[in-house]
């Protein structure tokens, strides 16, 4: 009886789920969210602000890492420089991990930043450890560096 009782319940609830009618859900269209019969907007574009501070440049930093991120040179610590730089970052205030391990082996995650100011850095991570690429504002370390550990010079 009990069996039967949930059965109904479940039929009868399922059934009023047909006659409403559900409101469009958001999908995301390029980075930006739209509702299904709404023409999709444009994605944000992101400027260097030289006068704001890492969190007003984060938008920026985080779109660049994406773009990388999605491209061939995903595991290139190398392009994530580069690419920062063209949209206006300071090479001289980055800083970036190994690409390979000691062994030779593809790094499981690359790390790179930009010192941003007298007291933040932007930081993002990549790399098959690490999943979706994450970028973070963080305080600067002592000497004025972002990345802790040994990194590699920035010399081309």
């Amino acid at each position: 009886m009990f069996v039967v009782a949930v059965v109904v319940l479940g039929a009868f609830l399922a059934g009023c789920s047909l006659f409403e009618d559900p409101a469009p859900q958001p999908t995301v269209t390029g980075g930006v969210p739209t509702t299904p019969g709404a023409t999709p907007t444009e994605t944000p574009v992101h400027e260097l602000v030289p006068d704001g501070d890492a969190a007003d440049n984060l938008p920026l930093f985080e779109s660049v890492v994406l773009s990388v991120w999605e491209s061939d040179d995903r595991a290139r610590g190398r392009a994530y420089i580069d690419a920062l730089t063209e949209v206006g970052f300071d090479r001289d205030d980055m800083q970036v991990t190994q690409d390979q391990t000691t062994v030779g082996n593809a790094a499981e995650s690359i790390q790179f930043s930009v010192r941003w100011g007298e007291a933040e850095c932007l930081v993002g991570q990549v790399g098959p450890s690490t999943g979706d690429p994450v970028v973070a504002v963080m305080d600067q370390l002592a000497e004025g560096r972002c990345l802790v550990g040994e990194t590699r010079a920035i010399d081309w």
